[in-house]
């Protein structure tokens, strides 16, 4: 039985650098948070070290990316001083990460069945009778009807709803600790995203596991989420329980809420977000 009281990612003054043709590009600067068994969003505008943050953690930066912290601790391992091989046996079973858009993620050559099965084979070491019935299973769970039928289709003959609880049924199916999960409602109409993240929200809760969610999509967060990270310019400015968000402080996450459109309190013009420098390097 995990601790519950422990958390189970840890991430200590994690910086990410990118050299370019003008220099050195540092993405991420000095962030530090932990996730326990909850749901956790970071948001921020484009460009401001999310998606970066969560790549990072599972170590899939291009070669050239310079990355160092003082620690990145998941569960009982070191991530910082972990091998690639190591790597490749935590990504996918033991964290998982789900992508924006499942037309770019799924292999456009197999079946999704089969793209889901696979990941059972890979790193649990069963038969493809067991993966495939596991795989079934697993689609039933994220209420597709007829998965037999599913099973054999290719990613392009689904919707983009389906696609998305495809890519959640691949990504659970080994029982991860932690899921990092990168936009994955931003494709979606608004119908099917609150069917997909209610399908999100029943899985996490029902095996116990933490969520790094990351989102532009202030309200989405501030209603799916238990604590909230905001980042500017690759560092974390503030931090929150996502109920609280409209008390947010900090001048950037104020600019943020006031942008957004309300139908309560309808106004003819949108306040301009001002950006400061000195946010950068606080």
């Amino acid at each position: 039985m995990p601790d519950q009281s422990q958390p189970i990612l840890s991430v200590k003054n994690m910086s990410v650098q990118f050299p370019t043709l003008s220099g050195v590009v540092t993405a991420v600067k000095n962030v530090s948070f932990t996730v326990g068994r909850e749901k956790v969003g970071i948001i921020g505008e484009s460009g401001s070290g999310k998606s970066t943050t969560g790549r990072a953690i599972m170590r899939l930066q291009p070669a050239t990316a310079k990355m160092v912290a003082d620690e990145i601790r998941f569960e009982d391992i070191d991530l910082m001083r972990a091998s690639e091989a190591d790597m490749r046996s935590i990504r996918g079973r033991r964290i998982s990460m789900i992508l924006q858009d499942p037309k770019y993620s799924l292999n456009p050559v197999m079946t999704v069945g089969e793209q889901i099965a696979e990941t059972v084979i890979l790193h649990e070491r069963v038969g493809r009778r067991e993966a495939r019935a596991r795989t079934l299973a697993m689609l039933e769970r994220v209420n597709i009807r007829d998965p037999e039928r599913v099973f054999d289709l290719y990613p392009h003959e689904v919707s983009g709803g389906m696609g998305q609880r495809i890519m959640i049924s691949m990504m659970l199916i080994s029982s991860p600790s932690l899921i990092i999960a990168d936009e994955p409602t931003s494709a979606l109409d608004v119908t099917v995203r609150q069917q997909v993240l209610s399908i999100l929200d029943d899985l996490i809760t029902e095996r116990n596991i933490g969520l790094v969610f990351i989102s532009h999509d202030l309200n989405l967060v501030k209603s799916f989420c238990d604590r909230v990270i905001i980042m500017y310019a690759g560092r974390i400015v503030e931090e929150l329980e996502a109920a609280k968000l409209e008390e947010a402080t900090h001048p950037y996450t104020r600019g943020l809420l006031q942008a957004l459109p309300s139908l309560d309190h309808p106004r003819d013009r949108l306040e301009v977000l001002r950006r400061d420098p000195s946010w950068a390097e606080a």
